[in-house]
């Protein structure tokens, strides 16, 4: 058992002082994830790489669904807590204080799920979409936000979902087929 999963079960059970002892070990890895999300955002992002995961720590540390059962899992709900505060920033920047909807803009196609900079328009039709994704097929869902938000690779993505390299490489080009067609769907009823 290693350290990480040991701290997890002593926090689930409970040991508050156990949270302490986890932030030193997972720091590292979880500052490289935020980077990797924060490269995605445009220029002038207000939001440090620092603060992102200090929020998503805290998020996860606080949280009532401490049930991590191991340090896969433990990262895979990192992932989904730096989604969260991105998509929340997202959001408020998008609110009528940020300029609301007047910048509308169209998801170019190379830019979903890709190393370029995602504006956050697109990624709000992203996060819309991929909620509808997770309720159709959960497990290409996570592959995707392993992969996009978290910045993992497709292989370490795979051993984290408990699937072969070649299963996630197909979850992946269908993931990123139907979001592709779910945003455009979004896209034609917006400007209808």
């Amino acid at each position: 058992m290693s350290d990480v999963t040991r701290i997890l079960n002593a926090i689930e059970e409970g040991d508050a002082r156990a949270a302490d002892e986890l932030l030193p070990l997972v720091y590292d890895e979880l500052r490289r994830l935020a980077v990797q999300n924060l490269a995605q955002e445009k220029p002038g992002q207000t939001l440090q790489a620092t603060a992102l995961v200090h929020e998503a720590y805290i998020r996860l540390v606080d949280s009532d669904e401490q049930d991590w059962n191991s340090r896969g899992h433990f990262f895979r709900a990192a992932a989904e807590a730096m989604r969260r505060i991105l998509i929340e920033n997202a959001r408020r920047k998008k609110s009528q204080r940020y300029g609301g909807d007047h910048k509308r803009m169209e998801l170019r196609e190379d830019i979903l799920i890709s190393d370029g900079e995602i504006p956050s328009d697109d990624l709000l039709a992203l996060d819309e979409a991929l909620d509808k994704f997770s309720q159709k097929d959960p497990v290409s869902a996570e592959l995707v936000k392993l992969r996009f938000f978290a910045g993992l690779t497709g292989e370490h993505s795979a051993k984290i979902l408990g699937i072969s390299h070649n299963t996630a490489d197909k979850y992946w080009r269908y993931a990123r087929s139907w979001l592709r067609l779910e945003i455009a769907k979004g896209d034609e009823s917006v400007s209808a």
